[in-house]
């Protein structure tokens, strides 16, 4: 089988290999499957997506398993929680992005039915386009955030090589 460059080497039970190939590229149903993968990335940011990979599930204990309106409700005690909580990115920055965005996601939810309905509402768009309409909506949502978010959930192409064998499989519907 042929697959993404950076990927041919590694053993099956790598996490890297893993998360490509059960969930890059792979479209998601769930918001909070969503909110999860998009606070992922901007916790990646300046850092290795090897350490956000290791802490997957220590961030999804610390964050209420990315239950949207519980992180929406977050307060001051619950940003102190998290700040000293060494199985997540300690950055004030960051936690309050994600309590934002929860926030955000909410009114979307509200106004779209879903957050995916709004993202899908959306789409198709360029790179570029998909980074003012998320600069507008979010907090921190840079341009590369806002790629690798996009690529992750199947709404960019780039995921993969041409030629890997887990695009197929995205292609083909199968999880």
């Amino acid at each position: 089988m042929s697959y993404c460059t950076y990927c041919k080497t590694l053993p099956e039970d790598n996490h890297h290999r893993i998360y490509h190939d059960n969930h890059y590229g792979f479209p998601i149903e769930s918001d909070n499957e969503l909110f999860e993968r998009l606070v992922f990335e901007i916790n990646q940011a300046g850092l290795s997506w090897d350490l956000i990979l290791k802490k997957q599930g220590t961030f999804r204990l610390a964050y209420h398993q990315f239950d949207i309106e519980t992180v929406a409700n977050y307060d001051e005690k619950e940003v102190a929680r998290l700040l000293n909580d060494a199985g997540v990115i300690r950055n004030k920055l960051k936690v309050s992005a994600a309590i934002h965005n929860a926030k955000e996601i909410l009114k979307l939810q509200a106004e779209h039915g879903t957050f995916k309905n709004w993202i899908e509402h959306q789409h198709p768009k360029t790179k570029e386009e998909w980074v003012k309409i998320f600069k507008k909506t979010f907090k921190f949502t840079g341009g590369e955030i806002v790629n690798e978010f996009l690529m992750s959930t199947g709404y960019l192409s780039g995921a993969h090589d041409t030629g890997c064998h887990i695009l197929k499989k995205i292609k083909n519907g199968k999880n």
